[in-house]
């Protein structure tokens, strides 16, 4: 087994131009962005035509590959201009589109040859038979429905050569596929147009309100708690690298593309680290806490497996007060070193002082911890703290570090 085994693609999200480069430069071989029509996330601030032609450039110089998501469900009249729009992703240089949308599939197909379709996530692909129907018609890769077992994606593997694109990290839609109407009727945005409000991670309590009188909840019971929600825990598979690779899981799709950079840089070089581990000796991998650990920096709920191993539990839903305290916070980004002076030039993303205790981290898991013992501002005063959004600041280091490493505190 050990000598067929493919290295699988680490997929990211980019939700801007920042986001695609920083995902490739930590690691990422490929990315998912979304273009200014026909896709699922219309806050994620997509791309224009321009953007994607700097992002794909980037990608190329890089080895990657960019692919744009148009998964939305086209009511009349949304698929309009599409063929257009897809012709144009093609000769940008985009690698594939995601659709979902058989209308759009078979535009894409027709009027723009030459550009790969990869069938989306909330299309429930979720048996071989659904794969090969969907090879057939010309599709190169199939995202499985995230209710798909792992026993199920070895299954589906041993019947069909079509690519395989699997959820391994983030975020997991509580409705069946992501197909849910909540949003539509809850703040009368449409979750399959791009428009999702997310009312399943909203709040919600239970009320008797008699004529005339003060609502009340019946379920406050005078203790500190928090209203039910019908929100799940986030999904992370670090620990079962071999189990996706060996049961032929082609592309690594990591959720996010609202995310910060800190999320998508950190995700990113965790999973690079994993799988170039794995691939470079499979017999002796072992997953590493520290890769555990640098996961939890920037999760902001509890961890699971989704359905890869078992139908998901009230242990894996958010009932009640958080379980998980976020407790790192993205400060800065290093623009500049000098080698000699050993000081680094610091844009500022989130406030710092003089005594914090903070921590550099880079592409190929390279990290080192140190305090902050002086630092400037871009006129060279001396200042004791950074409040200002974006301002630049310069600092002593006690280690190398490269434009592009990233600068993170507890809370």
């Amino acid at each position: 087994m050990t000598n067929t085994l493919k290295r699988p693609e680490v997929l990211a999200p980019a939700g801007t131009l920042e986001k695609l480069k920083v995902a490739i430069h930590y690691g990422a071989d490929a990315v998912y962005i979304g273009g200014n029509a026909y896709g699922l996330r219309s806050r994620a601030g997509n791309f224009s035509y321009e953007e994607m032609e700097e992002g794909v450039a980037f990608a190329k110089e890089r080895g990657a590959k960019v692919y744009v998501a148009a998964n939305m469900v086209t009511h009349e009249g949304d698929a309009k201009g599409s063929g257009e729009f897809f012709r144009t992703l093609r000769d940008i240089g985009i690698s594939a589109v995601i659709v979902s949308d058989p209308a759009l599939i078979e535009v894409c197909i027709t009027e723009a040859p030459g550009l790969p379709v990869h069938l989306s996530t909330q299309s429930s692909a979720t048996n071989f038979e659904t794969l090969e129907f969907w090879k057939n018609e010309g599709l190169e890769r199939v995202v499985l429905g995230r209710e798909v077992s792992m026993e199920e994606v070895a299954k589906i593997r041993q019947n069909t050569d079509i690519e395989i694109e699997a959820f391994i990290h983030g975020a997991m839609c509580i409705s069946y596929s992501g197909r849910c109407t909540l949003s539509n009727h809850m703040s009368h945005r449409d979750a399959n147009r791009g428009g999702c409000s997310q009312s399943c991670r909203w709040k919600y309590d239970l009320f008797d309100m008699p004529f005339g009188e003060e609502r009340r909840s019946l379920t406050d019971t005078g203790e500190v708690s928090e209203p039910f929600s019908m929100s799940a825990v986030d999904m992370s598979m670090i620990e079962h690298i071999p189990d996706l690779v060996k049961n032929g899981v082609d592309s690594l799709k990591i959720e996010g593309r609202m995310k910060s950079i800190h999320y998508v840089s950190t995700v990113s070089n965790v999973y690079k680290k994993a799988v170039d581990s794995y691939m470079a000796d499979p017999e002796n991998y072992e997953c590493k806490q520290e890769w555990i650990d640098e996961l939890w920096k920037v999760a902001q709920r509890e961890l699971a497996t989704g359905f890869y191993y078992h139908t998901p539990t009230d242990d894996e839903q958010l009932f009640g007060k958080r379980r998980k305290i976020p407790v790192y916070k993205f400060i800065g980004e290093v623009l500049d070193y000098d080698n000699e002076t050993k000081i680094a030039t610091i844009r500022q993303r989130n406030h710092f002082r003089l005594d914090d205790h903070i921590e550099f981290y880079g592409p190929g898991f390279t990290h080192f911890e140190q305090d902050i013992k002086e630092m400037w501002n871009e006129d060279g005063e001396l200042i004791e703290k950074a409040p200002n959004a974006m301002m630049i600041v310069k600092m002593p280091v006690e280690q190398p570090v490269k434009p592009g490493d990233m600068i993170r505190k507890q809370k």
